[in-house]
């Protein structure tokens, strides 16, 4: 596309699809994860494009459940490592736990890459790429089952950054937290969660690394009483609701 003029209305839009293009080319993200991120566009649209009460709420309820956890990792799928790379960096950073390369679509080959493009941003140690490690959850036939065994095959809590309904019920089953990023109130990812942060990744991540930084210190009571203080099916509800109520506004005015 070449320069975006920053006055233009959609410019923030455009560099996010722009970066994503990007990342197909380079082969982080596979044709599938541009289909998916469009749809997470169309949802956003309808919350305003912005990150509302209800999702900072859940941001410090998500950060908590990671910070009490004695095991969490961060997932990362190509459209994360394409987009927020640096903030899922220092979320992992924030809560002292690894990253895990995780995809669906793709091969060894595609987690390197997505494992290249976390250490440009200064992390270590990336997990997923080595077959060597390779592990599987359990009532997962599909590439999403292959996970590391010394990440997510062990965590019990899991930052799982975008939609991944087979992966998140998954987890659940096993006996970890799910803490989802997901702008679809109504998907599985969604529901399976313990905690869902309905809004854009690229709004949340930073924000997230923020506040895991924020609480880092904070005793593990006061965490407790954060992540307990938050229902995840009411907060869904809450968002549907949200979205209902902006249509219903946006058809009133004819626009």
């Amino acid at each position: 596309m070449g320069h975006i003029p920053p006055s233009h209305p959609r410019a923030a839009s455009l560099r996010v699809r722009e970066a994503l293009v990007a990342g197909a080319g380079s082969g982080l993200v596979v044709r599938e994860g541009l289909i998916a991120h469009g749809r997470g566009e169309a949802l956003d649209y309808i919350l305003g494009e912005r990150t509302g009460r209800r999702a900072r709420s859940a941001i410090s309820a998500a950060a908590a459940t990671l910070l009490l956890a004695e095991r969490p990792v961060v997932s990362v799928n190509g459209n994360v490592a394409a987009l927020c790379a640096r903030e899922a960096v220092l979320v992992a950073r924030a809560l002292g736990a690894p990253l895990e390369a995780n995809t669906f679509h793709g091969d060894s080959g595609r987690r390197r890459r997505i494992a290249a493009r976390l250490e440009s941003h200064g992390a270590r140690g990336v997990l997923g790429a080595s077959r060597a490690h390779r592990a599987r959850l359990r009532g997962l036939d599909s590439e999403r089952g292959a996970v590391d065994s010394r990440g997510i095959a062990a965590a019990d809590a899991v930052l799982v950054a975008l939609e991944d309904g087979d992966r998140a019920e998954a987890l659940s089953r096993a006996g970890a937290r799910v803490v989802a990023i997901d702008l679809n109130p109504l998907s599985r990812t969604a529901r399976a969660a313990d905690v869902t942060i309905v809004d854009n990744v690229v709004r949340a991540m930073g924000l997230l690394a923020s506040r895991c930084a924020a609480l880092r210190a904070s005793p593990r009571g006061r965490l407790a009483r954060i992540a307990r203080a938050h229902d995840n099916a009411a907060a869904l509800a809450g968002h549907a609701g949200e979205m209902r109520a902006r249509l219903g506004r946006i058809a009133a005015l004819g626009r």
